[in-house]
């Protein structure tokens, strides 16, 4: 029964891919059939405001020309790192100097991709990564339920 509705799901999920994403479903390397993602996430942080949202339009440009759903937002105020110094090294306490550095968060999420679409996607992302921008991918994989989980 739960083989069922997850073969169902799966061929919803595959419904929504686009035509590019599942002629590559059909490829098989080494005997093993392609991934699906329901969700690939993407964590852009800098500390220059402008070079990061540049980086987010041309990422989610590029899913777009993927045929790929995102979906991007902002933290809403930069995270502030301060730090004080002694301006001087063993006396005068009273003379110091702060550092204040902000760093900037944006996200970006695909949904429904497959395992070569979305390894090409981040490729792409990787290598065109702009400097003092920093990423982390995240992956959510779907996968069927364990035989020894499914109901007889």
């Amino acid at each position: 029964m739960n083989l069922v509705r997850i073969a169902r799901h799966i061929g919803n999920i595959t419904s929504k891919l686009s035509i590019r994403q599942t002629a590559s479903l059909t490829k098989v390397e080494e005997g093993e059939p392609d991934k699906l993602y329901r969700i690939v996430e993407l964590e852009l942080k800098g500390h220059d405001p402008a070079v990061l949202k540049s980086f987010v339009k041309f990422a989610t440009t590029a899913g777009n020309h993927l045929d790929i759903q995102s979906n991007t937002w902002n933290l809403r105020k930069p995270i502030h790192d301060r730090r004080t110094v002694l301006k001087s090294v063993h006396i005068y306490k009273k003379h110091r100097v702060q550092y204040e550095t902000r760093t900037y968060f944006s996200f970006i999420q695909y949904k429904y991709l497959t395992g070569s679409t979305a390894d090409t996607l981040l490729e792409y992302v990787e290598r065109n990564l702009p400097e003092g921008v920093a990423l982390k991918a995240t992956k959510v994989e779907l996968q069927a339920l364990p035989e020894h989980l499914t109901s007889p």
